[in-house]
């Protein structure tokens, strides 16, 4: 599905995106009566009050009025950012099936028909460690066994999910909630950058939208649009991922959630879901075996285990998923503190062994 940058075709699309009130409905009964949008873009108030209510008539007029169109066009193929309407055959064919689907999205990189093997992983932006190290890993794995991870580029959860997709050399996209120039948080920009170098950033709001609170729930229907399952990794009892999951649910998508303990909040959310009847996830095969994708690449981390000298391999048997301190580990092992830091490092260095901070040490994710 590559897209085609943005063609005159798609002027007047781009135009009534920018009306506030007329969304994908009304701009649908609009070319449906008019027969084209330009016509629709042209008409008379007394006409277009046969299909739009006051306020959205009003809205329309005063955006025709105001609206630089050929600036927004020249910006949109100035900064390679792709067009994509509802009725070109570059959209999405999952995104498709979803009630009221967005008329008109913005690209930047490209959407491949490869990423019909997509997954949404999302939570909390303020994740723990047990849920920055449980999404990194699934997302990681789901990647190498070529599934497109599709997250939201929020902090936390998102971010770690996108981040360890393109560490595996696997495809992501980031779905915003702000126009497509606009990135947020500003802080994921190089992050936003690499996505759309190997991947793709999608929104569904004008371009220069700026950040608005509403905006983040109804663009979590997106993500889950995107996908043909969402996991839910961690999430407080009121939380963007649960308005994800439920929208999922509401689009027949699967709703995984990660097991969390009982006594974190972090976790609340997680927790209901699986009572309610949400798959339980604990690792990547748990997902290609529900969505039939098939089986996962071996882990990269197993096999280059092998290896490695065997004085490192009993310090990789003692670490797994959880973090460990390295006085733990140094215990575990029956080995002096400074030995075990530079073989540590050895295997950070190798990919093989997480630096999780403050001297904890995890199984490396890929």
């Amino acid at each position: 599905m590559h897209g085609t940058g943005v063609q005159e075709a798609h002027r007047f699309w781009i135009a009534f995106h920018h009306v506030p009130y007329v969304g994908p409905v009304r701009t649908r009964r609009l070319l449906d009566h008019f027969g084209s949008l330009e016509r629709a873009w042209m008409a008379d108030q007394r006409d277009l009050r046969t299909v739009l209510d006051e306020r959205s008539c009003a809205a329309l007029v005063k955006t025709r009025a105001s609206l630089d169109l050929d600036l927004v066009l020249r910006r949109l193929e100035d900064t390679g950012v792709t067009v994509i309407t509802i009725d070109d055959d570059a959209y999405p064919r999952l995104l498709r099936e979803i009630h009221a689907p967005p008329s008109v999205l913005y690209v930047k990189g490209d959407l491949l028909p490869v990423d019909e093997r997509a997954v949404a992983i999302v939570g909390t932006r303020r994740s723990t460690r047990y849920g920055a190290e449980v999404a990194a890993r699934l997302a990681g794995d789901l990647a190498q066994a070529g599934v497109t991870i599709v997250s939201g580029l929020a902090r936390g959860i998102d971010g770690v999910a996108h981040q360890a997709a393109l560490e595996a050399g696997g495809r992501t996209l980031a779905v915003f909630g702000t126009g497509i120039h606009q990135i947020y948080p500003p802080q994921h920009r190089n992050l936003a950058n690499r996505i759309g170098g190997s991947g793709a950033l999608v929104s569904d709001y004008a371009p220069d939208r700026t950040v608005e609170a509403a905006n983040f729930p109804a663009r979590n229907r997106i993500i889950s649009g995107l996908s043909r399952g969402v996991i839910v990794v961690e999430a407080p009892s009121r939380s963007g991922a649960l308005i994800t999951a439920d929208f999922a649910g509401d689009q027949g998508r699967d709703v995984f959630a990660v097991p969390g303990s009982i006594l974190s909040n972090a976790s609340v959310g997680c927790n209901q879901l699986l009572r309610d009847g949400a798959r339980v996830v604990t690792t990547a095969q748990d997902v290609l075996d529900e969505l039939g994708f098939g089986e996962a690449a071996p882990h990269a981390a197993v096999q280059q285990s092998l290896l490695v000298p065997e004085e490192d391999r009993r310090l990789l048997a003692v670490l797994n998923a959880e973090p460990q301190h390295i006085d733990e580990i140094a215990a575990k092992l029956a080995l002096p503190g400074p030995s075990v830091s530079a073989m540590l490092l050895t295997l950070e260095l190798q990919g093989l062994v997480r630096n999780i901070g403050a001297q904890h040490y995890a199984r490396g994710s890929s």
